[in-house]
């Protein structure tokens, strides 16, 4: 399995060479130049393994440089019961809501209560054998920029993993608070943070710009280092996903929620497009998927793309209390646009140029028309992602965070919409815990508590529910970073923090 590059078909790298490097040189995102099918005989055959083992037979299949024990040795060290709770790290719960029964795949019980966990804690051991197959001696620089969830969940994964620094940047007013105390009490000799002047938006265009200049390789380089990536650009980052949504689709057919070989839909609250882009791929590779509802929260640039094939990012930017969705640059989104477009990089490369000088695109009729056929796209205001976190909770007694709300409200939207009764996964990205100051306003009228510990308790109080242990162990640490730049002034923070001057 060979990798290309969205910008440049010419460029054509390994796997190993795809993670290590994060990002081509020419801002294309690495993509397999082939996908691996599942038949129903495949499917059926995962049906009784392990979450461990159904993800080394989907990493066999793209990690073609890696020898099997590399692979089994990376997925046994990341889902580890001590890890994520259980030894299945992504559990499926029934919900029967407004009178839909939907199947909410928890992906938020590892170590940084986020989706997020899923694939950062693999990806330090995929990046680290990576390396060495491509670059061995080099120290990895891993940048990373955030809109709250990737920032810590990368940082838990890369902390003291040799030969690696990580830097992290997120927009300073645009993280939950719990978020924010997650990154700044990192611990780690390794790791640095630090907030920006802007969104998140301008934290991904500063780090990309920051990836793709040449001198700034060089610097590095004379250093005896190199710039990767966490972000969900990095191929590392994003096949992990890939896993879960394969792994949900055996566990259904476990449940008997469908017949094997019978679709489901994918229920995904997203900004950056990578989540569902997952969802897609697994599609890609033989899972049965009748539609992809892409849930956004007022930040709403996806809906109208897939309802109009227009994206414009010329909007007004919205700071809501769903803040890892709070994006008007979904940055995967250049990968799908490959795919349809027949892996044509000249397409693909004009309508990013258009998104950088303009900040609108429009994509072809056929590609409008392929889109329409597989994706739905819709939104939530504030009032309906509270709205929705209240009722579910009075009528089932289940608590979800304000991401998994915005999914939830969509969906039953598009059921209204379409009546489309198909058997639905929605993926739920985080505890409700991250968020308790936005749940606890939706469950209840009371004055809230002064500071974020304490909400944290009146909530499970409130709900009665269980307050992870990684949060729960946040309290009374005090914060290690408290760093804020220009985000024009990203460069000169990355190379101080490196040491170099």
């Amino acid at each position: 399995m060979l990798y290309n590059s969205t910008q440049n078909n010419n460029k054509v790298v390994s796997s190993a060479q795809a993670i290590a490097q994060g990002i081509s040189e020419d801002g294309g995102l690495f993509v397999p130049q082939s996908f691996p099918k599942f038949s129903l005989t495949d499917i059926e055959s995962m049906l009784q393994m392990s979450y461990q083992d159904r993800a080394k037979a989907v990493f066999k299949c793209y990690l073609t440089d890696f020898t099997e024990e590399e692979i089994a040795d990376c997925v046994d060290k990341a889902y580890t019961k001590e890890k994520f709770e259980d030894v299945n790290p992504a559990p499926i719960t029934c919900v029967d809501y407004n009178g839909n029964e939907f199947n909410i795949l928890e992906l938020w019980h590892g170590p940084t209560c986020a989706f997020k966990d899923m694939a950062l804690q693999i990806l330090p051991h995929l990046l680290t054998k990576s390396l060495k197959k491509t670059a061995d001696g080099i120290k990895a620089v891993i940048l990373v920029a955030t809109s709250g969830d990737t920032g810590k969940a990368a940082l838990e994964g890369f902390k003291d993993v040799e030969d690696t620094q990580i830097i992290v940047f997120y927009p300073e007013n645009g993280v939950s608070a719990m978020q924010k105390h997650q990154m700044n009490t990192q611990a780690g000799e390794n790791v640095y943070v630090c907030a920006i002047k802007g969104n998140f938006d301008d934290a991904q265009t500063g780090v990309k710009q920051i990836f793709t200049d040449p001198a700034n390789s060089e610097i590095l380089s004379q250093h005896g280092m190199m710039f990767s990536s966490a972000n969900s650009i990095n191929w590392g980052r994003l096949l992990p996903q890939i896993v879960y949504y394969v792994s949900a689709y055996c566990d259904m057919v476990k449940m008997g929620k469908v017949n094997l070989g019978e679709k489901i839909n994918i229920v995904v609250p997203t900004g950056n497009f990578g989540n569902i882009l997952a969802a897609y791929y697994a599609c890609e590779m033989g899972i049965p998927v009748n539609k992809f509802i892409c849930a956004s929260n007022s930040n709403n640039v996806l809906t109208d793309f897939i309802n109009t094939g227009v994206y414009d990012k010329n909007r007004d930017f919205y700071t809501t209390i769903s803040p890892s969705m709070d994006i008007l640059v979904s940055s995967n989104l250049e990968r799908l646009l490959y795919k349809l477009s027949g892996n044509n990089d000249e397409v693909v490369k004009d309508l990013m140029a258009k998104l950088k000088t303009d900040g609108v695109y429009e994509v072809s009729d056929d590609i409008k028309e392929k889109i329409k056929k597989v994706f739905y796209g819709g939104f939530c205001d504030e009032d309906s992602t509270k709205t929705t976190i209240k009722n579910l909770f009075d009528s089932k007694k289940y608590l979800c965070d304000t991401h998994t709300s915005v999914a939830v409200s969509v969906y039953d939207d598009y059921v209204k919409e379409t009546g489309d009764k198909t058997p639905a996964v929605i993926a739920s990205t985080a505890s409700p815990y991250k968020f308790s100051k936005s749940v606890l306003e939706a469950m209840s009228d009371d004055a809230l508590p002064e500071s974020e510990f304490d909400m944290v308790y009146k909530l499970y109080s409130l709900s009665n529910t269980k307050v992870p242990a990684p949060i729960a162990e946040l309290k009374g640490l005090k914060a290690r970073f408290d760093n804020v730049t220009d985000k024009n002034e990203m460069k000169q923070t990355v190379l101080k923090a490196l040491g170099i001057n």
